[in-house]
């Protein structure tokens, strides 16, 4: 195959700016859903589309939860030839910078395009401008907030550029790996930086490479087909520009310095000065290239040798954030950090009953397969409409199926959920004798995000009052590189949760990992448990457990900080404890 390298993040954001640029055509709303579909799936898959279709063509593309023989054409096309004939088509229809512009917070296609008509805004750089001169304010449903509002978008989208969220670079890694282990000679291949720190956003990724033929590795590196352009090309060390604007750089590294090399090059800048200055105080000299005392060569084959010989505990890679880690592993205080087979099920997702792809019961036979006890379906209340909320008379009848559903099923139990929203006055978005009948009732912010401080604090202070409420999902509504977190005092949030025993959510979803993880451990320090959701739209989500874990990790959680560690008569009793 002579196919384009492209990850699947690529054509879910093609996807979506197609869907963007059709609904402002004014093209079937059908048309226009099947694209953002399209995209959402593309975004949680778990294989990239470009194996799909080396698999089986366009008839394996079409196997995939959303994806029809259009969609799949679309795709074939883009492998081939990086874009498709539609979108082109589109993209001609409107100014040059327009679809730049729709990507900044703030400003949906239709705001843009006022914009490109009354005063000829076609760029990100000439709409800051005319913000700054104040054009904006005279136009119809602008004003002073609105424009406030899109420079604060116009921050974000430039805080964000050159950051890739995490199951990107991952998957661009993994194929930077695949091809240089078909090099002969290498030995040992690892990621390091904040790749192996699990960060939520990469900037770059680092590879180590103990290899005898340095010469092949560069090569073959430098000459991937995901190479846009050599920044750099030597012996030891290499860097490049791929094609999604992400730089690569791979090290070849001696056996003996190895583990050096990897600490050095996967702790943050503050782990590292604490690591070298441990080192300092017992008179030895810390490198990339090994532990020495004078001269004299001490360590530094592996992290566990180096660790161990400067009097620390083994340090995981999450941990290395430059906080009180080494303090801890000195004292062997360590937390024993939470592993992905620690979780016992999921207690956020969604089904076709609002807006998520699969059945409920191809939930529960994914959530089986990675070894879950229990899933929560939690649908959407009908405060949501546009992601098809449900209304009362819909959410029992869902609850009688779930029951039909689990008097059939074996080997997984379904949680009866709800993501039930917190409207505006604390207030929520269905009564109490509703929410009784479920197992788990997960509160939620959809609205008004633009609410004070004091006042969006107050409104999700008020649903923890209620005696269902268990869990709070997405507790600062932050979307990574689209929407900041909204105005929330997280330490009254926090002790509020630990008063009402309700507990807080860590969201698996890549693009929003919220809480983050210094809200965890502060969660945690307080007496509060959480729980890891995926928020899963279609099965193959499920799979995103990893990322929440991740975060839990670098938060120092342990097994017993999260209930949905626990068997489920153990998670029920933690459920209906509030009642």
């Amino acid at each position: 195959y002579n196919l384009i390298a492209m990850e699947n993040a690529d054509f879910a954001k093609i996807f979506y700016e197609v869907a963007e640029l059709a609904e402002l055509k004014g093209e079937n709303v059908f048309k226009v859903r099947a694209y953002q579909n399209a995209a959402r799936n593309i975004e949680g898959l778990s294989e990239g589309l470009e194996e799909v279709y080396k698999s089986g063509g366009i008839k394996a593309l079409t196997e995939i939860p959303g994806i029809g023989k259009s969609i799949a054409e679309h795709i074939e096309e883009i492998l081939k030839n990086g874009t498709f004939g539609k979108y082109e088509e589109l993209k001609k229809e409107f100014p040059k910078g327009f679809t730049k512009m729709i990507e900044v917070p703030g400003i949906g296609p239709k705001t843009a395009m006022a914009l490109f008509k009354k005063l000829k805004i076609d760029s990100i750089e000439k709409l800051e401008k005319a913000i700054k001169a104040g054009a904006l304010e005279k136009l119809p449903g602008m004003g002073k907030k609105k424009e406030e509002n899109i420079l604060k978008g116009i921050e974000l989208k430039k805080r964000s550029i050159g950051r890739f969220l995490l199951p990107d670079a991952r998957a661009r890694a993994e194929s930077i790996i695949n091809v240089l282990l078909k090099v002969k000679g290498i030995e040992k291949i690892v990621p390091a930086g904040s790749l192996r720190r699990w960060q939520e956003t990469i900037g770059d990724i680092d590879l180590l490479i103990i290899s005898k033929d340095t010469e092949h590795v560069m090569q073959a590196f430098t000459s991937m087909r995901e190479v846009d352009r050599i920044l750099a090309k030597g012996p030891t060390k290499s860097s490049v520009i791929l094609k999604n604007g992400m730089q690569a750089d791979v090290r070849v590294v001696d056996a003996k310095s190895f583990g050096a090399a990897l600490a050095y090059f996967t702790g943050n800048k503050q782990h590292n000065i604490h690591m070298r200055e441990l080192a300092i105080k017992k008179g030895l000299k810390l490198s990339e290239y090994g532990l020495f005392k004078g001269d004299k060569y001490i360590c530094g084959k592996t992290e566990e040798e180096l660790y161990k010989y400067l009097g620390l505990d083994y340090i995981p890679p999450e941990l290395r954030q430059g906080t009180d880690e080494i303090e801890l592993a000195q004292k062997g205080k360590l937390p024993h950090s939470i592993e992905l087979e620690d979780i016992k099920g999921d207690l956020q997702m969604h089904s076709q009953w609002s807006d998520g792809n699969n059945t409920i019961e191809e939930m529960a036979s994914y959530g089986r397969k990675l070894g879950y006890q229990y899933i929560a379906i939690t649908d959407h209340s009908q405060a949501v409409r546009i992601a098809g909320g449900m209304n009362v008379k819909e959410t029992l009848k869902q609850i009688k199926e779930i029951d039909k559903l689990n008097s059939r099923l074996k080997g997984i139990r379904v949680l009866k959920g709800i993501e039930v929203d917190i409207l505006g006055d604390g207030k929520l978005d269905l009564p109490d004798s509703v929410l009784k009948e479920m197992d788990v009732v997960v509160a939620a912010v959809h609205s008004r995000f633009k609410m004070p401080k004091d006042e969006m604090t107050g409104r999700i202070m008020k649903a923890f009052e209620n005696k269902y409420v268990n869990l709070l999902a997405h507790p600062t509504g932050r979307v990574i590189g689209k929407r900041d977190p909204y105005e929330v005092d997280m330490e009254k949030i926090i002790k509020a949760a630990a008063d009402t025993g309700t507990f807080l959510e860590i969201n698996a979803y890549p693009e929003r990992l919220d809480l983050n993880d210094v809200h965890a451990r502060m969660a945690m320090e307080n007496g509060v448990m959480l729980s890891i959701d995926t928020d899963s739209h279609f099965d193959e989500q499920l799979e995103n457990m990893k990322y929440g874990v991740a975060v839990a990790r670098r938060a120092h959680l342990e097994k017993k900080d999260i209930i949905n560690t626990f068997p489920l008569p153990q998670l029920l009793k933690k459920l209906y404890h509030k009642r």
